[in-house]
């Protein structure tokens, strides 16, 4: 069962009151109105779901965040990742680097904001692998940006990749932070626009109401 969430004005701390297991875990971490402003784009585009979902680190959650449906409309693409970008200006870069599928558009609009080249890395045999004759440099300085983090897996594998280019990562961007207090440790700065703590279930411990339901799986392959 899946369900995009009805549109209407978003607080965090409405969110928090009203809304069990789902909070802004650190609200001096990241600028409330973006906060307020980015959970009320998700409503509008339908890209904030109810349901039973499984996500790319193989928790379950009753709720996701379905980037693609945000970002295909291109003005607000334009604008929430030109924010992103603002979060990681200060870092010096030289490319941004992103993980396929999910990440590809943010990593674009990132790159276009900040005025560098963008490269992306891609599944290859269940692991993630630079292709297409994308190059990284010895001491070339990258920005890994992402749209949604749970526990980084996919980051931390771009990160692997750069480094054993002989790149340097100078740090991590991402639209929604949703770690919790489980936040990862990417060795570098990690910036967010919107930090969210939404309850996630290990497969073989499922609270009664998800056992119910069955699981999808809408992210990235």
């Amino acid at each position: 069962m899946l369900r995009a969430k009805p549109f209407r004005r978003a607080t965090a701390a409405t969110d928090a009151k009203q809304r069990p297991g789902f909070q802004n875990s650190t609200p001096a971490a990241c600028a409330p109105q973006m906060s307020e402003d980015l959970l009320a784009l998700f409503r509008k585009t339908g890209a904030l779901l109810d349901g039973h979902f499984v996500l790319r680190s193989g928790l379950h959650s009753r709720e996701y965040f379905q980037c693609a449906l945000l970002l295909q409309h291109t003005e607000i693409a334009a604008k929430v990742c030109g924010r992103l970008a603002d979060k990681v200006r200060k870092f010096n870069c030289d490319t941004v680097i992103s993980p396929a599928l999910g990440g590809i558009i943010v990593g674009q609009e990132v790159g276009r904001s900040l005025g560098k080249r963008h490269i992306f890395v891609e599944k290859e045999e269940g692991k993630l692998v630079l292709r297409r004759g994308f190059q990284i440099s010895p001491n070339e300085k990258f920005v890994v940006v992402e749209d949604v983090v749970t526990r980084g897996g996919r980051v931390q594998e771009t990160i692997d990749i750069v480094r054993a280019h002989g790149g340097i990562v100078s740090a991590v961007g991402v639209i929604v932070d949703r770690s919790g207090a489980a936040k990862p440790d990417f060795g570098c700065p990690f910036a967010s626009l919107i930090e969210m703590n939404m309850e996630t279930f290990p497969a073989d411990n499922l609270p009664s109401d998800l056992a119910k339901i069955p699981a999808v799986k809408p992210g990235s392959k």
